[in-house]
């Protein structure tokens, strides 16, 4: 069996922080550093976490796609391989309609038709550039069917790049499974959901490809509440009830607690959200289904109840303790358990 990837964040709202933050995380013993694209663009920061690192991998988790064309996402994912010597891993998401049009000024159609052709065109750009092959890319949202020499960025030493993509509904995990290397999960995800929904879907889509379930790396999937004391785990418990709140409201995450009859709080949280009235959205969700979403526990205790709520995942995501001996030392006793 591979070892388990251990993946964390780092401080991405001041660019100055990052070098120090990236080294020490690699110094920890951390296997990947993951960047979102929240309010910051995620290229940018992994740009620095390149410069300053050596070891660790490079992710995007995710970058935006539709409101970037797939050459601008090309260029910028193959300046990253190059300079992290081949460390860079490209996770895309579609985004919601409503921050496509209305964030992004980007039209919006079917996302999952779309993010096939996404995915296709970024190979067809790069294997042209890598192995000089004549550009031919047609699809309905994206074409690529011309590059001249002074264009062409040339070729790579490591020129495979990993694409994974977010999924939470069926559809987008079968084509995850079907074309792409890998699948970001969403935080907003059970242990029944990812049983019963999406493991069965990507596996489904890998089958169409002649391809096994194996071959795609899945990330995620769940939350996670820890920390060294009890209180500080009871106020990880409180965050991540604030992250169930916030997805919960969405009505396009609400087949993950459809599944579990828990549709009623799905509507009471988008009218909550609707009306504007946060903190009550947090309120409303009970401790049960917290625990559903999370797997939750002291660093010395947290081991097991990860492999448990995580079993089948190849990457998992953990902070970066405090600078603290003891709780640092209580770390690496973690980090050993899951590789």
């Amino acid at each position: 069996m591979p070892k388990t990837i251990v993946e964390t964040g780092f401080p991405f709202e001041d660019l100055r922080r990052v070098p120090e933050a990236v080294k020490r995380a690699e110094q920890l013993g951390f296997d990947a550093l993951v960047m979102p694209e929240i309010n910051r663009d995620p290229f940018l920061a992994l740009t620095i976490a390149a410069e300053h690192s050596e070891r660790v991998e490079l992710v995007t988790s995710v970058a935006i796609a539709f409101p970037r064309a797939p050459m601008i996402v090309a260029q910028m994912a193959w300046d990253l391989q190059r300079f992290s010597n081949g460390r860079f891993v490209l996770g895309l998401g579609s985004q919601v309609r409503k921050h496509n049009e209305d964030r992004f000024s980007v039209k919006w159609s079917a996302p999952v038709a779309r993010m096939r052709e996404y995915v296709l065109a970024l190979r067809a750009i790069w294997d042209s550039w890598q192995n000089g092959s004549k550009p031919a890319y047609v699809g309905e949202h994206y074409r690529y069917t011309y590059m001249t020499p002074f264009f062409n960025p040339g070729p790579l030493e490591h020129p495979r790049i990993p694409v994974h993509v977010s999924a939470v509904n069926p559809a987008m995990c079968r084509l995850a499974g079907e074309v792409c290397d890998g699948v970001r999960l969403h935080g907003f995800c059970t242990r029944r959901y990812l049983d019963e929904v999406i493991v069965p879907n990507i596996e489904a889509g890998a089958k169409k490809a002649g391809r096994s379930l194996a071959e795609i790396e899945l990330s995620g999937g769940g939350f996670l509440a820890t920390g060294a004391t009890d209180e500080e785990v009871a106020k990880q418990v409180e965050t991540v009830r604030t992250q169930i709140s916030f997805y919960g409201s969405t009505p396009s995450y609400h087949g993950v607690l459809a599944l579990h009859g828990w549709q009623d709080l799905g509507d009471r949280l988008n009218k909550l959200s609707r009306e504007g009235k946060w903190q009550e959205m947090a309120r409303a969700v009970p401790d049960e289904v917290v625990h559903t979403f999370a797997a939750v526990g002291r660093l010395d205790q947290i081991g097991a109840r990860i492999r448990e709520r995580f079993r089948g995942i190849r990457r998992v995501a953990l902070p970066v303790p405090r600078a603290d001996r003891d709780e640092e030392a209580r770390f690496r006793d973690l980090l050993a358990d899951l590789h």
